[in-house]
């Protein structure tokens, strides 16, 4: 059975945060929470999938998002050439997750059928739903899609061996979350139906959000899909920089191993 190794890319973070943006009702709402932003490399021998392209360091900056290492060079510290790539899981659609599309020119990009008609539908006209999403991008999947290059699935889709997707909605509404099989066990990558750890801990949901009784019940799909809580992966918590150790020394906050047991409790 095929296993698959997963490395995240720290390629942002915002330290101006607080705990009261990132957690509705918080009880120390004025303390500082850092977010960081990840995007994500699947790799099973000589096969690669990149799951999301990261932040456009313009579209993040107006909102203090500050760009740690580009993806395109997380992509080729790990030995990838982008040309080469030809899967590209979106787990949805928000503008830190889709700002490097262009920089894979041979992909097909796969993601949630909900999402696409949720970033193209009425939704869309409340600024509130349409805050993290950007035209131009939203635009760009649909020249992808008319060109063959998107593949909208549904709610629960197998991508290949050891690989599945499958939607939680909440903080969208085609949110998904991907199972992965790994050496350890079943890893499930969370993306945003996950931003914290602690989310899942206290049973909290975080600020931005499409349904928050479906973001609720993502955490019990979560806990369905993985072998075990330490086997779950957020898509924005610092503690990840504690719990993995990074592929090397230089690499140090930018790329980390994810498939390995945790090191810490942290």
């Amino acid at each position: 059975m095929k296993t698959w190794e997963i490395y995240a890319i720290r390629h942002a973070t915002n330290e101006t945060r607080t705990r009261g943006v990132n957690f509705i009702s918080d009880p120390d709402p004025t303390a500082p929470l850092t977010l960081d932003f990840f995007c994500w490399v699947l790799r099973s021998g000589r096969e690669v999938i990149v799951v999301d392209t990261g932040i456009d360091p313009a579209k993040g900056e107006p909102n203090g998002h500050r760009q740690v290492m580009s993806p395109p060079d997380g992509w080729a510290a790990l030995g990838i050439d982008p040309a080469e790539v030809s899967t590209v899981l979106l787990t949805h659609a928000h503008y830190d997750h889709l700002g490097y599309l262009d920089a894979l020119p041979n992909a097909r990009f796969y993601m949630q059928a909900e999402e696409m008609a949720y970033v193209t539908g009425p939704w869309m006209q409340k600024p509130t739903f349409r805050h993290a999403y950007k035209a131009d991008e939203i635009a760009r999947l649909v020249h992808l899609l008319h060109d063959g290059r998107l593949h909208l699935h549904g709610r629960d889709f197998d991508v290949t061996d050891g690989i599945s997707a499958h939607w939680v909605g909440g903080h969208c509404a085609g949110q998904e979350v991907l199972r992965i099989r790994t050496e350890r066990g079943w890893v499930v990558l969370a993306s945003d139906a996950l931003h914290y750890y602690e989310e899942f801990e206290r049973g909290i949901p975080f600020t931005v959000a499409f349904n928050i009784s479906d973001m609720m019940a993502g955490h019990d799909r979560i806990r369905e899909l993985a072998d075990s809580d330490d086997h779950v992966l957020p898509a924005h918590d610092p503690r990840l920089l504690d719990k993995y150790a990074a592929i090397s020394p230089d690499m140090a906050g930018r790329i980390l191993r994810l498939d390995h047991a945790p090191e810490t409790g942290a």
